[in-house]
């Protein structure tokens, strides 16, 4: 059972003037009940012996000293009954025995209250120890308790530390990949550039807007949106890695308050009324530094807690969207790079037709114009050949003009004659008219061999800029594991 509240004080424990002797006031008005005329006189009793006046010693130290000082003067005017000449009596029987009894009845009563104050006393001592030691035991109980409640939240904020700083280095290996694969990205950006580049160089009707154009157009748009999107979730991470470390830096702060506030209270625990370095701290239970109560305690730390909790799952949420994103942008990257060698292929393959085509026309083309060179050189040696003929023709036609008179006969070698000239004539201007075509033809056969040549030329040098230069640096492009940031 717990007493509540304060221990009343007896009324028979209060303080209590003690009176053994009656009063003189007392004393006197006895005597006047036995009719004695008897003057009071203070050098009259000087007979009375000290023993007696210290029967009232129980009086307050001020009574006492006066006591003292009225002895000392008695001691040196005390008359002895021998040196009196007449006895006179000073009390009764009846006062006598009455005083007797009232010094019993007092004693009896000191003593009946000293025990009684003796008993509560004792029933207050052992109350008052079995409340002091249930007070001690409850605190204990609390301090354990307490202990208990910061023990468990030490072990949650243990466990969430470690869940926290797992997820931190996760999600700085993400990272690090994809600071990788943000690398590893500006070899095939470079690459696709200098394609393009290269490819500017292609030279006259080569120089097309053609589909290996159009995909390195698009390869190097889906490289630099890559880019762009790898750059942002680097950046989310990077803002994530300091909230992730913010919140770990308040759990680890949280726990070494409750490392500290734990080894406060297990010493406070173990404080017992025998340890040592336990003293008095006068108004310390005055003071209240408290800066928090039991709920927002709790609350604080599990407030930290689920922040911590939060970030996590944030950050775990982050590090999928960087794995899907690796995986997406490399899917990516490696279509278009496989769209843009699929189109290199094709045009290379057209370009080869092409120039063996040009090959085969070119060695037609020559072949045709050694034969027009030679009916050419025909053409002439049978015009050449159409000069004598004529000669002759003309020759005989002006001796025949010479005939002398009626002899200048037009007869049939006559019409013969013009007839052999006119048509040498016509043979001659029809030879003439085949060698200007011949020679017309020649000419058109080799600018179209000269064509033909520039346009080799013109394929050779795409076929070159596509296959050697192109191709050789598109087979520098990175695997799927260097694109996702694996190596």
């Amino acid at each position: 059972m717990e007493l509540l509240g304060s221990t009343l004080t007896a009324t028979y424990a209060r303080p209590k003037t003690s009176h053994f002797l009656p009063a003189i006031s007392t004393m006197a008005s006895s005597y006047r009940g036995t009719q004695l005329p008897v003057t009071f006189n203070p050098v009259s009793h000087q007979w009375r012996s000290n023993s007696y006046l210290r029967a009232g010693s129980a009086i307050p130290s001020i009574q006492h000293g006066r006591d003292g000082n009225l002895d000392l003067v008695r001691s040196k005017t005390m008359f002895y009954p021998s040196n009196r000449a007449i006895l006179s009596t000073r009390y009764t029987p009846d006062d006598w025995y009455k005083s007797n009894q009232s010094n019993y009845r007092e004693s009896e009563s000191s003593r009946n209250s000293a025990e009684r104050l003796r008993k509560d006393t004792l029933r207050l001592m052992q109350d008052r120890e079995q409340l002091t030691r249930r007070t001690q035991e409850h605190t204990s109980k609390n301090i354990g308790e307490r202990l208990n409640d910061i023990v468990f939240w030490r072990s949650e904020l243990n466990h969430e530390i470690d869940n926290m700083v797992t997820e931190i280095a996760a999600l700085a290996e993400v990272k690090r990949r994809l600071d990788r694969a943000l690398a590893e990205t500006e070899g095939p950006l470079q690459v696709s550039q200098e394609c393009l580049y290269h490819r500017e160089r292609r030279m006259s009707i080569d120089l097309v807007h053609d589909g290996v154009e159009k995909n390195l157009i698009k390869e190097v748009e889906v490289i630099k949106s890559c880019q762009e999107r790898m750059r942002r979730h680097l950046d989310r991470a990077i803002a994530q890695l300091a909230s992730n470390r913010a919140a770990q830096h308040e759990l680890e702060r949280d726990l070494s308050d409750k490392v500290t506030a734990q080894r406060i209270d297990d010493r406070c625990h173990h404080l017992r009324n025998t340890s040592d370095g336990i003293s008095y701290y006068r108004g310390v239970d005055r003071l209240d530094p408290s800066l928090s109560l039991p709920e927002s305690w709790s609350k604080f730390t599990d407030d930290n807690i689920l922040q911590s909790q939060s970030e996590r799952a944030t950050s775990h949420k982050l590090r999928d969207e960087i794995e899907v994103l690796l995986n997406t942008t490399s899917n990516e990257m490696w279509s278009q790079f496989n769209s843009a060698n699929v189109a290199f292929t094709n045009r290379i393959s057209e370009i080869a037709d092409t120039k063996n085509s040009l090959h085969t026309h070119l060695a037609k083309t020559l072949q045709e114009i050694f034969q027009t060179e030679m009916l050419i050189d025909s053409l002439k040696k049978a015009l050449r050949d159409k000069e004598n003929p004529l000669k002759v023709a003309q020759t005989r036609l002006e001796e025949r003009t010479r005939r002398p008179n009626v002899e200048l006969c037009r007869d049939n070698p006559h019409h013969r004659l013009v007839g052999e000239v006119r048509e040498i004539e016509d043979t001659i201007h029809k030879l003439q008219d085949r060698l200007m075509e011949a020679e017309a033809t020649l000419h058109t056969l080799v600018k179209t061999k000269v064509t033909l040549e520039h346009d080799l030329s013109i394929k050779a040098n795409s076929l070159f800029l596509d296959q050697d230069k192109c191709m050789g640096m598109r087979k520098t492009f990175p695997s799927t594991p260097r694109l996702v940031g694996y190596t």
